[in-house]
């Protein structure tokens, strides 16, 4: 770790952090908090994902979807109109809406073979993101002149990283020049995720395997084939069966390449000073 105790992290001239776990537990909280109290700069990987990587992807779509309408279609044939998405770090709607969901296209579904290859252009997306890290940790210092750094990372990072693999590419690139800080959820956090999934299922990226084995048992169960499938009800059902997969993933994260710090104590944190502190009990408590 680059920071090799507490002591060593409160004085450090350049503090400078990764948070990762599921979403829904703090983490674009802590990072917006850290910003606006000035000196940190935010970089958040789904904004890059969406923007830097599959910005164009996104606007196709749109693009797409506007072709089928008569009046947008004279207009954008003759570019008279511009089409693109307005992604910002607290709204990732027009990313999400991309990946979409698989089944029933009268639902709002996609064929599985399209939502796979959505996934997969996540996953090309989201590590070159978090490899573009440390390009804005010298950006944000030499441009900005901001000294501390943040970088708040999508739920789906353990993903797409080898946790238990030293010579993991990703996690040895970040590891070197950030602190990587998993904020752990606990069984109830976990069941108040679930629920709000529950009240407004979204799109998210899961791992290959994972999701084509998620999809055949889901539709075995059911008796169902593909285009039956109810695009909310699939996720709804996987999503608990996710956040179950990448739990160990996390605690791998932290084991073998961080610290953890706990959800509740996340959620108290109003000062970038606490959050200082929070970080250095975290390193005292580390092995």
């Amino acid at each position: 770790m680059i920071y090799n105790s507490a002591a060593e992290w409160v004085a450090a001239p350049r503090k400078q952090v990764l948070l990762f776990g599921m979403s829904g537990l703090g983490k674009t909280h802590v990072a917006s908090l850290l910003r606006d109290a000035g000196g940190w700069f935010h970089y958040s990987v789904d904004y890059r994902i969406g923007t830097r990587y599959m910005g164009e992807f996104i606007a196709d779509n749109f693009k797409r979807e506007a072709m089928k309408v008569p009046l947008l279609r004279e207009l954008l044939m003759t570019d008279s109109v511009h089409i693109g998405s307005n992604i910002t770090f607290d709204n990732l709607s027009p990313l999400s809406t991309y990946l979409g969901k698989p089944g029933n296209e009268q639902k709002g579904g996609l064929p599985f073979d399209q939502y796979m290859r959505r996934q997969d252009q996540h996953r090309t997306a989201e590590q070159a993101s978090l490899l573009d890290t440390n390009y804005f940790i010298t950006r944000a210092r030499e441009i900005y002149g901001l000294a501390h750094f943040v970088c708040d990372s999508g739920g789906s990072i353990c993903e797409v990283v080898d946790p238990d693999n030293p010579e993991d590419a990703i996690l040895k690139a970040l590891s070197q020049n950030l602190l990587m800080v998993w904020i752990e959820g606990s069984d109830a956090h976990t069941e108040e995720l679930i629920r709000r999934f529950d009240r407004a299922p979204k799109p998210m990226y899961y791992q290959p395997e994972f999701l084509e084995n998620a999809w055949v048992e889901y539709r075995v169960l059911n008796g169902l084939t593909e285009p039956e499938v109810n695009p909310d009800a699939f996720v709804r059902w996987t999503y608990a069966r996710a956040l179950a997969h990448r739990q160990p993933r996390y605690a791998a994260m932290a084991r073998n390449w961080g610290v953890s710090i706990k959800a509740e104590d996340v959620a108290l944190v109003k000062t970038a000073t606490d959050f200082i502190s929070l970080i250095a009990r975290a390193l005292n408590a580390h092995p």
